[in-house]
């Protein structure tokens, strides 16, 4: 092997590894916390929810009284843009 050469692979392109992140999403419906990270969010849960009270994270939607959940659809749409993400007001 000559110096200076790595073995690993290379990581997937961002288009690759976005299209698998939003395949684990469900086409409709709601998708929970638990769901979210870390399989699809690699942040914690109180990134999460401090990206929620800062805007740059979709609001979830309050299902019951202690059920909250995330649209799949809004996920998607922070998924495809997540740092220029911002709620609609």
């Amino acid at each position: 092997m000559q110096q200076g050469t790595t073995t690993h692979a290379k990581r997937p392109a961002a288009s690759k590894l976005l299209h698998q992140l939003v395949g684990k999403l469900p086409d409709t419906g709601y998708v929970r916390q638990s769901q979210l990270i870390p399989a699809i969010l690699p942040f914690s849960s109180a990134t999460l929810w401090r990206k929620v009270k800062a805007g740059t994270f979709p609001k979830p939607v309050k299902l019951s009284e202690r059920v909250t959940a995330w649209d799949a659809s809004s996920i998607r749409e922070y998924l495809a843009d997540p740092a220029g993400y911002r709620t609609k007001c």
